[in-house]
């Protein structure tokens, strides 16, 4: 619905005495299919080529290196797990790819657990990205980007935490009232940060080749050697490796945005992820050139030691400009965060008021408030490479149940019209990747984190009995005393779909 009649209904209701309130028993509805497309795709709308580099470049190639190289211990393992990460990133797209096109609905992986596997994955999958994985991913950028941002203000030494922590969850507390106001906002500001991004990543680039011309190459040399190679390290360097990479899958929540997508959708994943992962190995190079393994260890900001070392004294703009790019990453997290909730809400999910859309705004607030909330918890007890394992842990769970149910669709979903069909051994070999990835290290490396994130993701299931599957009436009254008070108090009205 647009402003002008959103503005004109809201006049007729005005001059109505028994007019409906935003907390009546039949709450007015706006409809979100145009509204949604400006939102969650405005800043998108360049070819899938650009949207994927777009969006899987961000913080983590300036943060994962550290963690990448701290897990196998040298040199040369490290540019083969950077490698190594883009080849399962790019099969893990190809599988979506076929998924997306199958099944055209929204929501991500969402729809296609339904399809496969019926609601209780689907809920918990839900469950989990609303309070594990989209929160914490928000909250490693925003470290990240704290990180970035207070180290030119203590050379020498480590920025204090509590800096760290309270400059991130100031940098939450803007991205969420920034689109939480404003669609356009929020786009005009993705758009300046995306472009601040590749420049930054251009710098680096061309000076590691300048470097390497110039014979910079001791770094390289016995570059397995002193490697710790284990089936945990292994895992764990992936985990963080991967995080990099994380967004590869994004192309499936604009499926039906993309011009022609059975060819633009795998045509980007082809070119566009192998194309993040020859920039990644390049700007891996890059550090190597003029940092060991362990100054690179040693490194709080590994960026901005490059720019030390190489760009001095314009070293300022490399801390500059990553901060831009791990900005631009949180706010883009943010920007697409109400789309998955909206999903799960109008199936009957999640609270329903986190689907609902601002009267005044047109924006999804409240998943928005709500997002951030949670990512600020997260920041509290939480360092950069614990959320990451925690992340990825959940993460990986939840794509190597979606690629098995792309196997398993092509046994009991036939009928299915499949307008890219990738061959088996694809879905099977990432499958048993991810089974690898969340077993090595509970297997080879236990840490309570993990049986904590495994009890949270079951715990979705009471949930699930108490208000979807045999819908008490006292859990309805709650859920519909609450939804009622922050539609008043938010403004804010439920989505409607529109078919065009």
């Amino acid at each position: 619905m647009g402003e002008g009649t959103l503005r004109k209904r809201k006049g007729e209701d005005n001059g109505k005495e028994d007019g409906q309130s935003i907390q009546s028993q039949e709450p007015q509805t706006m409809n979100l299919q145009k509204e949604a497309k400006n939102f969650f795709f405005s800043p998108l709308r360049s070819p899938g080529i650009c949207m994927i580099v777009g969006t899987i470049i961000g913080s983590g190639i300036f943060v994962s290196p550290k963690s990448v190289l701290a897990n196998v211990g040298a040199v040369g393992p490290c540019l083969t797990i950077w490698a190594a990460c883009g080849i399962l990133a790019t099969l893990g797209a190809l599988c979506f790819a076929e998924l997306g096109t199958m099944i055209t609905k929204s929501g991500g992986e969402y729809p296609y657990l339904m399809e496969a596997f019926g609601p209780i994955p689907a809920f918990l999958f839900s469950w989990t990205s609303l309070f594990v994985t989209k929160p914490s991913s928000f909250a490693i950028i925003c470290l990240s980007f704290a990180e970035y941002a207070s180290a030119p203000f203590y050379p020498g030494c480590d920025p204090p935490q509590a800096v760290i922590k309270c400059l991130a969850a100031a940098a939450i507390v803007v991205i969420t009232i920034v689109n939480s106001l404003s669609v356009k906002l929020g786009s005009y500001l993705q758009n300046f940060l995306t472009a601040a991004k590749m420049i930054i990543v251009t710098i680096i680039i061309v000076s590691g080749i300048v470097l390497l011309a110039q014979g910079k190459t001791e770094n390289f040399k016995d570059s397995f050697k002193d490697s710790k190679i284990s089936v945990s390290s292994i895992s764990l360097a992936f985990y963080n490796g991967l995080w990099a990479y994380d967004g590869w899958n994004q192309l499936n929540y604009i499926t039906e945005e993309l011009k022609n997508p059975y060819r633009n959708l795998p045509l980007s994943i082809i070119i566009g992820i192998p194309l993040v992962t020859v920039c990644y190995v390049l700007i891996n190079i890059a550090y190597f050139t003029v940092m060991t393994s362990t100054e690179l260890l040693q490194s709080q900001a590994v960026a901005v030691t490059f720019g030390d070392r190489v760009l001095y004294p314009a070293s300022w703009i490399v801390p500059l400009f990553v901060a831009f790019s791990t900005i631009g990453s949180a706010n883009g997290t943010c920007f697409t965060a109400g789309r998955l909730v909206y999903v799960a809400g109008r199936e009957g999910h999640m609270l329903k008021v986190l689907s609902y859309i601002s009267v005044k705004r047109l924006t999804p607030a409240p998943a928005i408030i709500f997002y951030g909330a949670i990512a600020i918890i997260y920041i509290i007890p939480g360092d950069i490479d614990t959320l990451i394992n925690y992340f990825s842990f959940a993460v990986w769970m939840f794509y190597g149940l979606t690629i098995l149910a792309l196997i398993v669709m092509r046994f009991t979903r036939k009928e299915l019209r499949r307008p890219i069909r990738i061959p088996i051994v694809i879905p099977v070999i990432v499958t048993l990747v991810s089974i690898l990835l969340v077993l090595a290290p509970i297997i080879s490396a236990p840490e309570l984190a993990y049986l904590y994130c495994v009890l949270f993701i079951l715990s979705g299931l009471i949930f699930y009995v108490l208000f979807v599957h045999f819908t008490f009436s006292w859990p309805q009254k709650i859920s519909k005393s609450i939804t009622m008070h922050l539609q008043m108090l938010l403004e804010v009205v439920p989505a409607e779909e529109v078919t065009e």
